[in-house]
């Protein structure tokens, strides 16, 4: 099994040094061909024999024939954008996209017009373009933003379907007479007709069908505060928050607030209503400072006992730690729900620290990861009671 040094060494040095430092696995592999898609176009770099720098993140080295990964690259420059950031540091990526635009001019990454003209909108070509907004020039940010709209809007038809249904109403034990699908009890059918069970033909016949009614969810005198942290890395969270605090507004008796931070914190509720205009006005990257977000959110809290704080971060505290389980267990402690997400996303595949992640939930949040409509239905089983 090849070492993490070693693996190291084989991603810096390229494909020639596996005899010497052994073949690459897991996510080594996705890296090495983000790495080759780059600095493998570079014909001088492998007569010269020069290392890589955005592996190590230092300056290139001297080193043999450098080749571009483990075989051809069919990663495109959206595909691209997205790996280096999923699969790298932040310093890393820093120096990855400087040298595609300033070193290789990769004009597709930001700057050409006729590649976001020909590009089908997606996800994953917005998580790039939110990253990379801050190097386009008026003509490729028109275009961007023409992206982010086409993709907000699919993202904002298929959650608001599952926000109307986590709101619709829950299911009683009370009867009901109104016999459809949706509120077919199974269980109640099965117990009201075993007496018609034909053990010979192994089936049972249902003769009384049983239905449960609904009660319509209470809305009242609720906030949801929504703390999202905008580091790169949760930019697909940070999507996600955008498109679920516009579905979940104007809901009757609920409070919707937008906050993100890094560093710094930003409300950004007066935008919530227009989720394109908010994710064009984020600022992804910079340090973390989730202390300070949380103290900001409590600071809204108007009733503690009907207010939901939902933490969207990877919890890799660059603040004061200790203040961050403190101001989390006071907010518990004044009957606040708090919500520790490392992801909201579709996946809500988290990567996060799960040291900070255990003191929170021991501090009384719950931590984990949700896609949006598991949220709504969270936020709407609360309202419920």
């Amino acid at each position: 099994m090849t070492t993490p040094d070693l693996e190291r060494w084989r991603l810096i040095l390229g494909a020639p040094a596996e005899p010497s430092t052994g073949g690459l696995g897991g996510a080594s592999v996705a890296r090495d061909q983000a790495l080759g898609w780059l600095y493998g176009r570079d014909p001088d770099l492998a007569r010269r024999g020069v290392r890589r720098g955005g592996a190590s993140g230092g300056e290139p080295d001297r080193s043999d024939d450098r080749t571009g990964g483990s075989g051809p690259s069919v990663l495109t420059a959206v595909d691209w954008i997205d790996a280096v950031h999923r699969l790298f540091p932040k310093e890393t990526i820093e120096r990855l996209e400087r040298d595609a635009v300033e070193r290789y001019e990769i004009h597709e990454v930001v700057t050409d017009p006729a590649v976001l003209e020909r590009v089908e909108p997606d996800p994953a070509l917005l998580r790039a373009v939110l990253r990379t907004k801050h190097l386009m020039n008026p003509e490729v940010l028109a275009l961007a933003r023409r992206i982010v709209e086409a993709v907000v809007k699919e993202l904002m038809e298929k959650l608001a379907t599952e926000v109307r249904t986590a709101f619709h109403g829950t299911r009683s034990r009370r009867p009901s007479h109104i016999k459809n699908s949706r509120n077919f009890d199974f269980h109640a059918t099965i117990r009201a007709n075993l007496a018609h069970y034909r053990t010979d033909e192994r089936r049972l016949y249902i003769e009384r069908p049983r239905f449960v009614s609904r009660t319509r969810r209470q809305t009242e005198r609720w906030q949801l505060i929504l703390l999202v942290d905008q580091s790169g890395s949760m930019v697909g969270s940070v999507i996600h928050a955008a498109v679920t605090a516009a579905c979940l507004w104007g809901l009757p008796g609920l409070t919707t607030h937008l906050v993100a931070f890094d560093t710094s914190v930003v409300d950004l509720t007066s935008d919530v209503t227009d989720p394109v205009e908010l994710l064009m006005k984020v600022q992804l990257g910079g340090g973390t400072d989730i202390c300070r977000a949380v103290t900001y959110g409590a600071g809204l809290v108007d009733n503690p006992r009907r207010a939901i704080v939902a933490i969207v971060s990877d919890f890799y505290e660059g603040g004061d730690p200790h203040g961050l389980v403190h101001a989390v267990r006071g907010l518990v402690g004044q009957g606040t729900q708090v919500l520790g997400l490392a992801a909201l996303d579709e996946e809500a595949d988290p990567a996060y620290d799960r040291e900070m992640g255990r003191r929170l939930a021991d501090a009384g949040a719950h931590v984990g990861a949700m896609t949006p409509g598991r949220l709504a239905g969270f936020v709407a089983e609360r309202l419920g009671r």
